[in-house]
């Protein structure tokens, strides 16, 4: 007798073949069996005739490390069938310094996260004891581990500090971490030069990790910045990850044919690496991110405090105006407002940066200088940056996955407080609709891979990503027909449509699209954990 029948759907296996008429039986936390007339005594038989049936996705890019504490429902990517999420983009929920537990207790306050860890194995059990609707995972954040050892200052780690650095990373491999991961954009993480991350990427190739990275450039250093990230993942001998591939700004568009080039060259002379995309052509980050690395020395406080001066602020006018970064806010139009801290500012939330210095009767630079100056935030915005026809060459690549690159959440509640990128509410679910059913960018076998199958190699999660006898039963069941997102930059908080089961573990945690209150997510280890 089965726990769980999956009768008469179409199965896909996660391998990019299929589909196979065929029903799917689950026996405690595993798929007992797959096969067409199974025995139908099953304690919960699901009909899934017309449906697919598939291993449940891997969103290998989250940032719901701190949304699940406030919400364990994670609705947003539940009800998209995402099972697993992955989190640890340059940061991490661990090691933390006291400072860092002070900071990240500060930006977590409005979601009532009480801090109770250190380390980042630490933080994952603490998720899995509370209890969370899906499986978490984490590489550790090559930023985190240098702002709790090196600090905020833009120099060399020396040998002792790299030494630490070094042996926190190993003990964090140990205890499951999937790999190392670096934000070379932002600082601190942009302080560390390629010999410093190729050392850290050393201790996780001792242990099966992978290396993955926002690398350091996606404008017109795009092609130099995959350069460092290929000779890193070349010389510690690990998988590589390229996050969120793209080419940001109009005038550097023509570099993602050649970066694609790098890619497949490297995949072609044997080197492990794949990447992801969000299916969306604005990216989502800090406002604070046009302030050049040499302002943010010494943390946020130290950068917010210095744009109360004068000659600071000349200063930063003056070198944004000979800088690529000039082109993020002097086309304001296509800068998005999305999140502030100060009650004073909400105001500005949901309008354009050309729509707040148009109000407030400044300039583009200045307004968003002072409005993080007075946020002491960092200000969330969307950034229109993006083409549609390289997010579409990067879609028809087998080996390119997908993320969402953003917090899960619910229509309801404190996430309210603020509009947010679509992307937390649609990127699975846009991709199985628009770009697969809708306009056929690729084949709907394949799109379930680069879900499933593809993220898990990669991250050497064995027994996810696969839907076949033996392993772990994480399923989605949905309707090819009606799959689709429904969030949008106008309107974001919404669900997206056509997912109406989800098993994560073996436990029916979504029937007929609702939520059953099932919290059966569990912490999973990377490759090289202790056992």
């Amino acid at each position: 007798m089965f726990d769980v029948l999956i009768a008469g759907g179409d199965v896909y296996d996660g391998s990019g073949e299929g589909p196979v008429p065929a029903d799917v039986g689950v026996r405690g936390d595993r798929v007992a069996a797959v096969g067409r007339g199974l025995p139908s005594e099953a304690a919960a038989v699901v009909d899934a005739a017309g449906k697919a049936v598939c291993p449940g996705f891997i969103n290998i890019l989250s940032h719901s490390h701190l949304t699940i504490l406030h919400d364990p429902r994670s609705l947003g990517e539940l009800t998209q069938g995402v099972t697993t999420e992955v989190f640890g983009e340059g940061t991490s929920m661990g090691p933390l310094s006291p400072r860092l537990k002070a900071e990240l207790e500060h930006i977590s306050r409005y979601l009532d996260v009480e801090v109770s860890w250190t380390r980042l194995s630490e933080y994952l059990r603490h998720v899995e004891r509370r209890g969370a609707s899906q499986n978490i995972a984490s590489f550790i954040g090559a930023g985190t581990l240098r702002a709790g050892v090196v600090g905020y200052s833009d120099r060399p780690a020396t040998p002792a500090e790299l030494d630490r650095m070094r042996q926190i990373a190993a003990e964090e491999m140990a205890d499951g971490a999937l790999g190392i991961a670096s934000a070379l954009v932002y600082p601190p993480g942009s302080y560390a030069g390629t010999g410093e991350l190729a050392s850290l990427c050393e201790v996780a190739a001792d242990y099966g990790g992978c290396y993955a990275s926002h690398v350091r450039g996606e404008g017109e250093q795009l092609h130099e910045a995959l350069g460092e990230f290929l000779r890193i993942v070349r010389g510690a001998g690990l998988r590589g990850e390229v996050f969120h591939l793209k080419a940001m700004g109009r005038q550097n568009w023509h570099l993602m044919d050649g970066a694609i080039s790098l890619l497949e060259q490297a995949r072609s002379d044997g080197l492990p690496v794949t990447a992801d995309v969000y299916p969306y052509t604005a990216s989502s980050s800090g406002l604070t991110r046009i302030i050049p690395d040499r302002y943010h020395e010494g943390g946020a406080a130290a950068l917010y405090d210095r744009l109360g001066a004068p000659e600071v602020r000349a200063a930063i006018r003056a070198e944004l105006s000979a800088s690529a970064r000039w082109g993020d806010v002097t086309e304001a139009e296509n800068v998005l407002i999305l999140r502030v801290t100060a009650e004073e500012n909400r105001k500005w939330q949901g309008r354009t940066l050309a729509e707040v210095a148009a109000a407030r009767g400044t300039g583009p630079v200045e307004t968003a200088m002072d409005l993080i100056a007075s946020d002491r935030s960092r200000i969330q915005a969307a950034f229109f940056s993006m083409s549609e026809e390289n997010l579409r060459a990067a879609l028809r690549r087998p080996w390119v996955g997908i993320c969402s690159d953003s917090a899960s959440m619910a229509p309801e509640g404190a996430f309210l407080r603020a509009p947010v990128h679509p992307r937390a509410y649609g990127s699975f679910a846009r991709v199985l609709g628009r770009y697969t059913r809708d306009e056929k960018v690729l084949p709907l076998a394949d799109a379930i891979r680069r879900m499933s199958g593809l993220p898990a190699a990669t991250l050497g999660l064995s027994g996810r990503g696969v839907l076949r006898e033996g392993a772990y039963a994480d399923i989605v069941v949905f309707d090819p027909a009606t799959v689709a997102d429904r969030a949008t930059f106008s309107d974001p908080h919404q669900l997206s449509a056509g997912v109406s089961e989800v098993l994560v573990n073996g436990k029916v945690t979504v029937s007929s699209g609702a939520f059953t209150g099932e919290l059966a997510g569990r912490a999973l280890a990377g490759p090289g954990a202790r056992r």
